[in-house]
Formats: structure tokens, C-alpha cells, sequence
């Protein structure tokens, strides 16, 4: 860990911004959807959905189980009016404007093509797809049915990502040329649909997509060609360890990330004259602030690093309604399904790459 001094009268004049437009942002909102949930998930229920409620744009209108009891309790937990004993119920439910997607990796396109053909908007979890072939056959269904479809990137709606973007586009790091990340936890329960193949299970899919959309943004480019090396377990042949380089035409990107190492997570951006670090990028806390470290390297230690702090928020509030937005006001999805394909078409590369032991161009088709 980079060593923090106090605050500057710079960061605390980013904090008064930050504040300024938080207010002015929940000055303008009005009108809400109705959002209806498919499962009671766990990363539904204990993080996404307590922070879309809290949304100007949202309302949590009902939510579906294929079991009514773990529906009705969810309900109840979370102040949800309606409650469902299957998915195809709150689908034909025509007081649903909008449905947030939670289920297992390989029920993602079916269910969503379900909403869309009933006329809902969806949110649907990362992955969106197992391959660019799902991906696409969304892009004919929301063409088709005319709504919006996009992929659950949290990320992409949190103030550090925002400012660390702005940062590399100013120059502050000079000429970006790497991106440095690694996200793991450990989990070798057998039971955990992480751990299942035939869920779409594995760290790729599940955390390495985080660290694919991280490189792609800071490079605001899309990588030629990926060399791998993936681990996968003999007891549940997901991949429990995948590391990768993308070479971008500026620079490179590395990346590791594990289902069966430490809980731990860091992205550095690396450029001719400084360096950026995300001090917590992925999970980022809803009850602390965040930190950037931007460092120009006079000392290897990072002791001179600018700290830039950002108030406690929560990205999967803001992300709510930044899609609930895009719907109310005919605008494009935060993370749309163009999008989801090129990130897509990068996590297959990977793969592949990995089985035939060499560099691997990036399907551009």
C-alpha cells in the first residue's frame, strides 16, 4: 500500500465538485422505472439491489424466485412490493418497465431475449454472454424488439473510473503505455455456480472480463492480439488461474486473475510520465471513501504520490441510474451491446490462445 499524506487544497476542491454534481444530478430527477428482478441472487440481493434502491430513477417494483418463498422473503427484506414464484410471471408483468438480470452466467441470453421480446428494457450481470455468438443474437433481439439491453459494468458509472480516465486523456501520465491488474478471492466450494463449467463458472468469465474493460478503456483502443496461460481445475474444469498480455498498437496490458487465491485486488496505469493506481477498483465500498495514487516516480517507494480521494458513494446506485436515464431519456446504455461483443471478443481470444499455445489475433468480425 502507497502511503497517503493529508489532504491538498486540490482534493479538497475535487470533493466540492463531486458534491456539487451529485446535487445538481438529484435536482433533475423525477420520473422513475419500474424495474422488476429475475432471482434472488446474491449479488442481487446484498449489494445491487440495496444500492438501486436508493436511486432518484429507480423503483424496485417486484422481484421473481422459482421459489415463491425465497421471492417473498426477498421482497420483504428489501421493501419490494410484488413477488413472484417464476421468472415468466414477472416477464408478463405489464407494470414492469425495466428488468435487472442476475442469473447464472448461461441463463443470461435466454432470459433476456425473454424480456426484451415482452417488451422490457434489461440489465443484465457480466457476462452477458459465454461467447460473441450470444452477444450478437442480443444485438438482432433488441434491433428487432426496440429496447435497450446492456451489460451490468459497475464500474463504468463510479467517480474513480470516470477521473481516472479523464487523467489519461489530460496527459497527467504522459503517453499511456501499460496497465497492470490482478483480481482474485478464493472459493473451491463445489456447489458455488462459480465453480460449475456448465454455468458459464471459471475466473475469466467472472472477474478477468473486469480487468479485459479496464485496459480497453484506459487504451480507449482495442487489443490486436493476446498470448495466455489458463490453470484449469481437475475437479471442476473451470479456470481457476488465467494471466494475459494484450498487445494494444500504444502499449500493453497484463493481467492475472483466480477463483482459488487471496481476496485481492489493484489496477495500475503506467505511462512515459507517471502512474495511476486504483486503490480498490472493482469492489469499491459503499461506506468509505475511494482513493486514487498518482504518482510521477521521483521516489520508488510511491511516499510522493497525490492522493485524490473520493467521497463514499455507490456505484451500483449510480449505475441504476445512469441505465434508468439512458431509457427516460432516449440515450445511449452505459455499456451497450457493440460494446459487450468487443470485450467478448477479447475473453474468447484469451481462451483460445491459451489451448493452441500462442498469440492470438483479436476477431474483429
Amino acid at each position: 500500500m502507497i502511503p497517503t499524506k493529508g489532504r491538498s487544497a486540490e482534493q479538497r476542491s475535487i470533493q466540492i465538485r463531486q458534491a456539487t454534481r451529485r446535487r445538481h444530478y438529484h435536482s433533475r430527477m423525477s420520473k422513475r422505472l419500474r424495474w422488476g428482478v429475475l432471482s434472488t441472487a446474491a449479488i442481487g440481493v446484498k449489494k445491487v439491489l440495496p444500492g438501486m434502491k436508493k436511486g432518484g430513477y429507480v423503483t424496485l417494483a417486484a422481484i421473481a424466485s422459482r421459489d415463491l418463498s425465497k421471492a417473498q422473503a426477498a421482497a420483504e427484506s428489501l421493501g419490494i412490493p410484488k413477488a413472484y414464484g417464476s421468472y415468466e410471471e414477472l416477464v408478463a408483468d405489464p407494470g414492469i418497465d425495466a428488468i435487472y438480470n442476475p442469473l447464472p452466467n448461461h441463463l443470461h441470453v435466454p432470459w433476456t431475449i425473454k424480456a426484451a421480446e415482452a417488451g422490457k428494457h434489461v440489465l443484465c450481470e457480466k457476462p452477458i454472454g459465454l461467447n460473441v455468438a450470444e452477444v450478437k443474437a442480443l444485438i438482432a433481439v433488441r434491433n428487432r424488439t426496440g429496447v435497450k439491453i446492456g451489460e451490468a459494468f459497475m464500474i463504468r458509472s463510479h467517480p474513480q473510473w470516470l477521473r481516472t480516465q479523464e487523467l489519461i486523456r489530460e496527459g497527467q501520465i504522459g503517453e499511456l503505455r501499460s496497465v497492470v491488474g490482478y483480481f482474485s478471492y478464493f472459493n473451491d466450494d463445489p456447489g458455488n455456480i462459480r465453480n460449475k463449467a456448465e454455468y458459464g463458472g471459471g475466473a475469466l468469465l467472472d472477474i478477468g472480463c473486469y480487468l479485459i474493460q479496464a485496459a480497453r478503456l484506459a487504451f480507449r483502443q482495442e487489443p490486436k492480439r493476446v498470448v495466455s496461460s489458463v490453470d484449469i481445475d481437475p475437479r471442476f474444469g473451470i479456470d481457476r488461474l488465467t494471466s494475459a498480455i494484450l498487445e494494444f498498437e500504444t502499449g500493453q496490458a497484463i493481467f492475472t486473475c483466480s477463483t482459488q487465491m487471496v481476496n485481492s485486488q489493484r489496477v495500475h496505469f503506467i505511462g512515459t510520465k507517471g502512474r495511476i493506481e486504483i486503490e480498490i477498483p472493482f469492489n469499491a465500498p459503499k461506506d468509505q471513501p475511494t482513493r486514487l495514487f498518482i504518482d510521477a516516480g521521483r521516489d520508488p517507494s510511491g511516499r510522493e504520490a497525490v492522493v485524490e480521494e473520493f467521497a463514499r458513494c455507490d456505484q451500483y446506485t449510480l449505475q441504476g441510474d445512469d441505465f434508468s436515464r439512458a431509457i427516460l431519456d432516449g440515450t445511449e446504455v452505459p455499456v451497450n451491446l457493440e460494446e459487450s461483443v468487443r470485450n467478448m471478443a477479447v475473453i474468447e481470444a484469451v481462451f483460445h490462445s491459451a489451448k493452441v499455445g500462442q498469440w492470438v489475433k483479436i476477431s474483429r468480425k
